[in-house]
């Protein structure tokens, strides 16, 4: 009976082997690196295949946002880009698997943002960038990357950034969800503003506010505007209050001669009247 088993175990084995190599489509919990998309190039132009069914098709049940992006781009200066998931499977707790992503650039350098050093380039290329292990385990999907712009000359810049949803159980299947985006980073001249970009289907909810607080920020004030408000209200109060005892306490010495002259005039007056 043993023999027998043992002569079932080995082709077993080699047959999940290739059913596993041909499906090529492995969790890449410590970074989608080298190519994992089937007949392309990048996983960050083309999509990945490792959490969706083996199905190559963005879902806008995820919103991928790339915030900071540069109108137009100045030579060797630095951009900050913030990348965001949202939507797909609820981030369980604990230290499980949140999320991923993948991104490339056609020209200029790209480096981790401070504070995420669990970022890594994809095998040592200075135009790509993924994350670690540490790095898909962030707990609200938002990684931080810095990008310097090339040399004068080198034209429209084009930015491809792929990003997976997951629910941390390991398991390459539904809910878990990916999305892509790619545009072009403009050389000019750069005025310092910036705009973000996304993918999805737009459903955006805001964050729910503390029960009896209210953010300032959410009001549309900033915390600045709203001191510099007081501020200034309060700079009116003062100017009006100064105004009234000035017109209260400041003419009327003027015209305490006047007053008294008046009244001499109208007593000669009545004097007058009895002669």
């Amino acid at each position: 009976m043993g023999g027998k088993i043992n002569d079932f175990r080995l082709p077993l084995i080699v047959v999940l082997s290739a059913l596993l190599l041909a499906g090529g489509t492995i969790a890449e919990s410590d970074g989608i690196t080298g190519d994992r998309a089937e007949g392309d190039t990048d996983v960050a132009i083309s999509g990945c295949t490792c959490h969706t069914n083996n199905e190559i098709t963005p879902s806008d049940t995820v919103t991928l946002i790339v915030d900071g992006v540069p109108y137009a781009w100045a030579e060797g200066t630095s951009y900050t880009l913030t990348i965001q998931l949202l939507g797909g499977p609820e981030i369980a707790g604990g230290h499980s698997n949140t999320g991923g992503f993948s991104m490339r650039v056609s020209s200029g350098v790209l480096t981790p943002g401070v504070g995420y050093e669990s970022l890594v380039q994809d095998d040592g290329s200075e135009q790509t960038m993924t994350h670690t292990a540490d790095g898909a385990q962030v707990p609200d999907r938002i990684w931080v990357v810095t990008w310097t712009a090339p040399s004068t000359g080198s034209g429209d810049v084009t930015v491809w950034i792929a990003g997976n949803a997951v629910d941390g159980n390991s398991a390459p299947m539904a809910p878990d969800a990916f999305n892509r985006l790619s545009f072009n980073l403009v050389e000019g001249n750069d005025n310092g503003g910036t705009r973000a970009i996304f993918a999805g289907d737009g459903n955006i909810q805001a964050p729910a506010a503390s029960t009896g607080e209210i953010d300032l920020h959410s009001m549309g004030a900033p915390f600045r505007a709203h001191w510099l408000g007081l501020l200034g209200f309060g700079a009116v109060i003062a100017v009006l209050l100064f105004c009234g005892f000035f017109l209260r306490y400041g003419f009327s010495h003027h015209y305490v001669g006047r007053s008294n002259l008046l009244r001499l005039r109208i007593k000669h007056l009545r004097r007058g009247d009895q002669l």
